[in-house]
């Protein structure tokens, strides 16, 4: 898979589920139950201490069905352990320029956190494919996105944190290029992650068709 193929399929789904949790039996319910609702894109924190064992789990089970990333990932070697587990994209809270030159040199794109506009074009001009809109998302909410990108459209946005069914819709009418999700694609049965991510999918499906 083309890196540029990566990032459009990242964009196209507008969603990935934030996976933080160490059992690979829940990993593979929250995985099924978000496919069941029409979520195919995971990032897998490195917070956890057997994320790279989760990553390669999930891809030997669900193969191209899922997209598979690596999230927290602070550091070059981090980056390249996740790489050889089978990440498909790196996302971290802050920019390091280890991580892009191996994500770069192994054509795997890269979401730092960035904070400042002249963060966002620092990064870019790195080498990221993402800049991801933390923390400042939980702070200034949706409106963040149209700020952005009335002086930058082009720059390709990732937002985490204080996003929900309520505020959902704005975020993707304002531009925002794709949104993270932790709790509502992560808690309680796979029943349940499925009904929420149905209810995610339909939302960014009918407010893009708009």
């Amino acid at each position: 898979m083309f890196k540029t193929d990566i990032e459009n399929r990242i964009i196209k789904a507008g969603v990935m589920a934030i996976v933080r949790v160490e059992n690979v039996e829940r990993c593979q319910e929250i995985a099924e139950g978000c496919l069941e609702g029409g979520i195919d894109v995971l990032e897998i924190s490195y917070t956890l201490p057997n994320a790279g064992d989760v990553i390669k789990f999930l891809n030997e089970k669900f193969g191209d069905k899922l997209l598979i990333g690596a999230g927290t990932v602070l550091d070059g070697l981090t980056a390249r352990l996740a790489i050889l587990s089978g990440a498909k994209f790196i996302i971290a809270p802050n920019f390091s320029r280890e991580v892009v030159h191996v994500c770069n040199r192994y054509q795997i794109p890269y979401a730092p956190g960035c904070a400042t506009v002249t963060e966002m074009t620092e990064v870019l001009e790195a080498g990221a494919s993402f800049i991801k809109a933390f923390p400042i998302s939980n702070f200034y909410g949706p409106s963040l996105v149209s700020v952005i990108k009335t002086p930058l459209p082009h720059m390709p946005i990732l937002a985490s944190g204080g996003i929900n069914l309520d505020n959902l819709s704005t975020w993707i009418k304002n531009g925002v290029d794709c949104v993270g999700i932790g709790g509502l694609l992560t808690k309680g049965s796979r029943q349940e992650i499925a009904l929420n991510a149905e209810k995610i999918r339909k939302i960014i499906d009918t407010t893009r068709s708009m």
